[in-house]
């Protein structure tokens, strides 16, 4: 779902918050501002005498107060969430409404694609799961980690230890002691370690990666592993047109990938990771390390020309079959990489990159001598800010939403593709 289609993308330039440091004097301070998705509100966790605290938007303060107030997040429907704690409770605010139920601590609020189901990790009298709107999984675990919410907003998943475990018990550690549990309920399988559980688009599977032993490796997918032995593997991922699972596996010193436990790409990678699908599931890419020191993506197994010390963000488009990624020196001189070329400029910090729904254009912010500004196609627009959030892109491709803060005000500003030419 597209919650771009009801935006305003009238171009042009008008200011959401007005003065952000007049609004700070209005409270004992101010947390950093967060823009909603559309660029219509600006939050901020504000501190009132007590010490008290509650959400400011647009500088107004909600009614409710709360103890604690952390992690303020927009849903993608431009819900306004925030962790909050009442008299030693935690729960899940959203849009000034908290959830009723209460729980010894509350983390990592999570969305569905389309915003209208929210997920938080929760601690209750010790042990550990999901809430879903509010409510609990039904069985809680004394270890549960790496959550992931399904984009559907059907099914929630995280590793979880199912068996307890004493002070320096290593023989009951090397039998098993973690699953995956999918909406509270664990799988039968039982193994030494798991790790990185993903679902399918439609959250009706769940795959993992995992150790049967202290040295081997292999991937299940709800619940049943791989009959395949490899020396690691990192995280899955599902063919969103076929169902397949493909995992980057290490077998005789170097690193292919397996799909559904079949050698799809030779192990002949220094490293290989954080592999995508195309949205048709026609092309595969994955961060690769061609020699020591030197990565690249590759896609289907055949590596792009340019090598860095460091790539990341590696993001298909969701048209088509094109991918980008980020690059950099460890961390500075960062460039960017697109189908397989690298854009002319260079940047001080450079932040994850955004495709158009037709996949034509490709968006990002970046950094220069202290000052951040939008990148569309390797140009940039021609007016920078203090901070720039995450661009976006109209339905049709043509024009960039730009949310950002400059001079203590919060600008809106729709511009046409044309207008980057820097």
């Amino acid at each position: 779902m597209s919650f771009a289609q009801s935006w305003d993308f009238t171009p042009g330039a008008r200011v959401v918050a007005d003065d952000l440091r007049q609004c700070s004097r209005e409270y004992e301070w101010l947390e950093e501002p967060h823009v909603s998705p559309d660029g219509e509100r600006v939050a901020m966790v504000a501190a009132l005498e007590g010490p008290a605290f509650t959400m400011a938007v647009n500088g107004e303060a909600w009614e409710t107060t709360f103890d604690k107030a952390w992690y303020p997040r927009f849903s993608p429907d431009g819900r306004l969430t925030v962790l909050v704690q009442a008299d030693g409770d935690w729960t899940l605010a959203v849009d000034d409404a908290a959830w009723e139920e209460q729980y010894g601590y509350v983390w990592n609020t999570m969305f569905s694609a389309s915003g209208d189901i929210i997920a938080a990790c929760i601690q209750q009298d010790g042990e550990y799961g999901f809430s879903i709107d509010g409510t609990p999984w039904e069985t809680l675990y004394e270890n549960a980690n790496q959550p992931v919410f399904a984009k559907a907003g059907n099914a929630s998943a995280a590793v979880v230890q199912v068996k307890s475990l004493a002070q320096a018990d290593v023989v009951t550690f090397q039998e098993g002691i973690f699953s995956v549990a999918v909406n509270g309920e664990a799988w039968d399988s039982i193994f030494v370690n798991c790790w990185n559980p993903v679902f399918d688009p439609a959250g009706k599977n769940v795959a993992a990666t995992i150790r049967r032993s202290l040295y081997d490796y292999s991937v299940a997918v709800n619940g049943k592993a791989w009959a395949g032995s490899y020396a690691c593997a990192w995280g899955p991922a599902f063919n969103p047109a076929t169902g397949a699972v493909a995992a980057p596996v290490r077998k005789a010193g170097a690193w292919g990938m397996a799909i559904d436990d079949a050698m799809a790409w030779e192990p002949r990678f220094g490293q290989l990771w954080q592999q995508a699908f195309s949205p048709d599931g026609s092309k595969l890419a994955a961060i690769a390390c061609v020699r020591f020191g030197e990565f690249t993506v590759a896609v289907d197994g055949t590596p792009w020309g340019a090598t860095f010390p460091v790539v990341t963000d590696l993001t298909p488009s969701p048209a088509g079959a094109r991918f980008a990624a980020l690059a950099s020196d460890h961390n500075t001189n960062f460039a960017v990489l697109c189908d397989g070329k690298v854009w002319d400029g260079r940047y001080d910090m450079a932040y994850a990159p955004v495709w158009s729904a037709d996949g034509a254009h490709l968006a990002l912010a970046v950094e220069k001598a202290g000052r951040q500004t939008i990148v569309v196609d390797g140009k940039a627009y021609p007016q920078s800010f203090d901070k720039c959030y995450a661009p976006a892109f109209s339905p049709d491709g043509k024009l960039v939403l730009i949310r950002a803060l400059a001079g203590g005000k919060c600008h809106r500003i729709v511009a046409p593709v044309t207008a980057f030419t820097g």
